[in-house]
């Protein structure tokens, strides 16, 4: 099929039915028709838009997780006009369970959900902003999150799960964790020129950064210490195993020595919480942390102000009362009387 332009229009009518397939022919003859002669918006398929979602997005740290996410929806909107997909049918579509091949399905969790939610809004917001697909995407917020307390383990906790790692190279890396608070990705995928052990610092760039803000990363001696274990093992990464960069954990490993650390719910990420425990809890401002951790907002800092009241002591001394002493209770009568005897 041609446009009333004269470009080519493929598309598939998903469908055998030949009358089905003549009727979906027609009506997206003369909505070619309407979208050239009445300048109406030419309707756009799912996968026109997750296509170009993905095309947009290709080189993203997430782009295997966006990926994922549209062939989930796909599932459920093939062929669907993209105006036509209502936020009731999408929150109706979100997965309720893990979809990797695991032999019990485990239920998502709260936050991945909204991870699915965050790829299609972002592919709707940008069909209705940029690319001008569609006149106004819907409304999208996500699911609660139940509030969670802090994991985080003291020092010495963490020296028993350091000593409980069986390879240098996992070892290494959850080491840097609890010196620096950065995530796995960034340390995995650090590169030498990210680093200047002299002047003892590293940098995270834009693109690497959860929040897309570049993070300067001052190396305590702890840390440096473990870069220096990394030098000749790999001429652009920092962190290697048998000389090709580490970009996946071991989570067997992890999960083997957090056992025999006597460690609970503990994950690889509770390192950077970890750190920001003690850094609080030791009295670095939350101004201070919250740049030495690369956070967006003031809020995701606050989460640890609870850890360390000290700085709150001398506005405690500003409201206060006492009880006046009462007048001391007379005993009995006859115990009056023989006092005044």
């Amino acid at each position: 099929m041609r446009t009333p332009g004269g470009e080519r229009i493929r598309r598939s009518c998903e469908t055998k039915d030949r009358k089905e397939a003549q009727e979906y022919h027609d009506r997206l003859k003369n909505d070619l028709w309407r979208a050239s002669k009445l300048d109406e918006k030419l309707p756009r398929t799912f996968e026109e838009a997750a296509m170009k979602y993905l095309e947009q997005e290709a080189g993203t740290r997430d782009y295997e997780s966006k990926e994922r996410h549209l062939a989930w929806f796909g599932r459920h909107f093939v062929g669907r006009a993209l105006h036509t997909i209502t936020r009731s049918e999408i929150m109706d579509a979100l997965p309720k369970h893990d979809q990797r091949k695991l032999t019990t399905p485990k239920p998502l969790s709260v936050a991945t959900r909204n991870r699915y939610l965050a790829t299609i809004r972002g592919m709707l917001n940008a069909a209705a902003g940029v690319w001008e697909w569609i006149d106004r995407a819907p409304l999208l917020t996500d699911v609660p999150e139940a509030k969670r307390r802090i994991r985080w383990i003291t020092p010495d906790q963490a020296s028993r799960l350091l000593e409980e790692m069986t390879t240098d190279w996992m070892r290494d890396i959850t080491e840097m964790a609890f010196n620096t608070g950065l995530r796995w990705y960034n340390i995995s995928g650090m590169e030498w020129t990210q680093v200047d052990l002299v002047r003892r610092r590293a940098w995270i760039h834009p693109d690497q950064a959860k929040a897309k803000k570049p993070i300067g990363v001052p190396l305590n001696e702890a840390a440096v210490e473990v870069i220096r274990r990394q030098l000749g093992k790999h001429p652009v990464y920092v962190f290697a195993r048998n000389g090709k960069p580490r970009r996946k954990s071991d989570m067997h490993q992890w999960r083997r020595a957090c056992a025999r650390a006597g460690l609970e719910n503990f994950r690889f990420h509770d390192t950077r919480h970890t750190w920001a425990s003690w850094h609080v809890q030791n009295g670095t401002p939350l101004n201070v942390l919250m740049e030495l951790g690369g956070w967006s907002n003031y809020e995701m800092v606050l989460r640890y102000a609870h850890l360390a009241p000290d700085h709150l002591a001398h506005h405690a001394e500003t409201v206060k009362i006492w009880a006046h002493p009462l007048p001391k209770k007379s005993g009995s009568a006859l115990e009056d009387m023989a006092r005044s005897a």
